[in-house]
C-alpha cells in the first residue's frame, strides 16, 4: 500500500508542470556532464529517467480510465430507464466486451431505423 501511495503521488507530482520542470533540469544536468566523460552514467541517468516517465504515463492513464469509468457506472445506474448489466464491463474479458459492444450497436442501430420509419 505504502508503494502504490509513493508511486501515485509521484506520478501526480511528474505529470504537473513543477514535475515537468524538475525532469527538464535533471536533463540539463546530465548534459552538462558529458563533458567531464560521464557519457555511460548520463546514457543511464536519461534511461531510467525516460522508464520513470513512461510509468507515469501509465499510472495517469489508468487513474484517468478508473475515474471515467466511475463516473460513466455513476450515470449508468443513477438513469432508471437504462441497464445495468454494462456497469463494469470493463473488468470483463475481451471476447465478451466484443459481443457486448456488437449487442449495443445492433440495438442502436434498430433503434435508429425505426425512429426513421416514424418519421417517414
Amino acid at each position: 500500500m505504502h508503494m502504490n501511495n509513493f508511486l501515485f503521488r509521484s506520478a501526480d507530482f511528474l505529470s504537473r508542470p513543477p514535475g515537468f520542470y524538475a525532469v527538464v533540469v535533471a536533463m540539463v544536468a546530465c548534459t552538462l556532464l558529458v563533458p567531464f566523460g560521464l557519457t555511460n552514467a548520463v546514457t543511464y541517468v536519461l534511461s531510467v529517467a525516460a522508464i520513470i516517465i513512461t510509468g507515469v504515463v501509465l499510472i495517469q492513464g489508468y487513474r484517468d480510465t478508473a475515474a471515467i469509468h466511475a463516473k460513466l457506472d455513476e450515470i449508468i445506474v443513477s438513469l432508471k430507464e437504462t441497464r445495468n448489466n454494462v456497469v463494469g464491463l470493463e473488468h470483463e474479458d475481451p471476447d465478451r466486451i466484443k459481443t457486448k459492444v456488437d449487442q449495443l450497436e445492433a440495438e442502436a442501430n434498430a433503434a435508429a431505423t425505426n425512429a426513421r420509419g416514424r418519421r417517414s
